[in-house]
């Protein structure tokens, strides 16, 4: 055992391959954890483009039923000069407005979800790469 002045602490002196074996125990375990990380952040991407892509159909669905309103609107307000048409077309303008505050919604969650990669894994990754050859150098 060696007293290491810098680090406050007795340490043991450990054969080569003892600190080989050590150092493919933690790179295996770093790239299971790693993985596990990329698994993860894909699986929230892939709940947040679910949500858009939901969304975004749901804004398709109240778009159609805001169209047919208005037009039942313009057919009425064609066919009889009545306050029908008046809530016909206000119902229809505003399942329009409904509709584009869904499809917005959508929008964003699926430019959250994209690009489909994991990218903070990634980052972790080079950070990872970065440390170790760092520490060779030394």
């Amino acid at each position: 055992m060696v007293y290491d002045e810098h680090r406050d602490v007795v340490v043991e002196d450990r054969s080569v391959a003892q600190l080989v074996s050590d150092l493919s125990e933690q790179t295996s375990r770093l790239v299971r954890d790693e993985m596990k990380l990329a698994v993860a952040e894909m699986q929230d991407k892939g709940k947040r483009f679910g949500m858009g892509a939901g969304l975004a159909g749901g804004a398709a669905v109240v778009a159609w039923f805001g169209a047919g309103a208005l037009v039942a609107a313009a057919v009425l307000a064609l066919a009889l000069v009545l306050p029908g048409w008046a809530s016909a077309l206000i119902i229809g303008g505003a399942l329009l407005v409904v509709a584009g505050l869904l499809g917005l919604l959508g929008k964003s969650q699926v430019q959250r979800a994209t690009p489909p990669v994991p990218s903070e894994a990634t980052e972790s990754v080079r950070q990872d790469v970065e440390t170790v050859k760092e520490k060779m150098r030394r």
